[in-house]
């Protein structure tokens, strides 16, 4: 609790201090070895990502689709690692939470009553999100796209029964993190009401071997002074989130396991020490998918 009550100090200075008031502590626990380990997976990073490449080519051009599924925790970086992925893969990323929030911030009715409901920590109705959701896939499909990688949905298994009625998913990836370092993310969370950008502010260590680095993920300077918090990322609501997701969405994982679908990945680092990790288990799941 004390690391979080730091971040959630930081945060509140977050709207007005320069990109120097957000040193990042972590990085500066670890060292110039951490530094090292940075410059030699984003060689990797790109070497990876190439493969990856040519390995979806070689099963599209198969007659394959590339439908993923990124199950997780809110706050585990389901939306940052399927964006970061999408672009290597060349595959569309749809988030879940990203139609929502779309829908809420054009002010429409069913935004409204979405508003309403993920406010206070609770998951929306399963036709809410059904209905703007398979929108987005026919749309998708019509257009010629290559498949998805999908993030924050399906929740429940009802949920992942009624995706399969309009869209195959071929895998499913799971991915985990400590329970007190996702509280503290989410409550870092912060997203540019300029340029809609988002950001985090947690600047996190846990000792251990290997230890647990997540340096944070600061604004630039021309978003300095532009940072708002999302009304649900108070530390009471993320918790009612993590209860209702362990409640409800555990199954899911199991749905997808009986399958043979679902891999488990666990995150014990920051974005560059994660994604080469990541980029070599989706390799090695896509070249397994005959």
């Amino acid at each position: 609790m004390q690391s979080l009550c730091r971040s959630i100090a930081r945060a509140a200075a977050a709207a007005a201090a320069p990109s120097s008031v957000y040193a990042p502590l972590a990085a500066r626990l670890a060292g110039g070895q951490q530094q090292q380990r940075r410059h030699a997976s984003a060689g990797s990073t790109e070497a990876l990502a190439d493969e990856l490449v040519a390995a979806c080519d070689k099963a599209l051009a198969a007659g394959q689709r590339i439908n993923w599924v990124f199950l997780g925790a809110p706050g585990v970086g389901k939306g940052t690692y399927a964006t970061r992925i999408s672009k290597l893969m060349k595959i569309p990323h749809i988030s879940a939470g990203d139609l929502v929030r779309d829908e809420i911030k054009r002010g429409t009715a069913l935004g409204a009553q979405m508003e309403e409901i993920t406010s206070k920590g609770q998951l929306l109705p399963d036709a809410m999100i059904l209905d703007i959701l398979k929108g987005r896939v026919e749309r998708g499909s019509k257009s010629g796209e290559r498949g998805f990688l999908l993030d924050g949905f399906p929740r429940t298994v009802p949920q992942a029964e009624a995706l399969s009625t309009f869209a195959e998913v071929q895998s499913v990836l799971n991915l985990t993190l400590r329970e007190d370092i996702l509280v503290e993310k989410c409550c870092a969370r912060r997203i540019c009401k300029e340029c809609g950008k988002n950001f985090n502010i947690a600047d996190i260590y846990r000792a251990g071997d290997p230890p647990i680095v997540m340096p944070p993920l600061n604004p630039p300077a021309g978003c300095e002074g532009k940072m708002e918090q999302r009304k649900d990322d108070t530390e009471e609501v993320v918790r009612a989130r993590l209860q209702v997701y362990n409640v409800k969405s555990k199954p899911v994982e199991g749905f997808y396991g009986e399958q043979g679908k679902l891999t488990e990945f666990e995150i014990k680092g920051g974005i560059p020490e994660t994604l080469p990790r990541l980029l070599m288990k989706i390799l090695e799941i896509v070249r397994a998918d005959k």
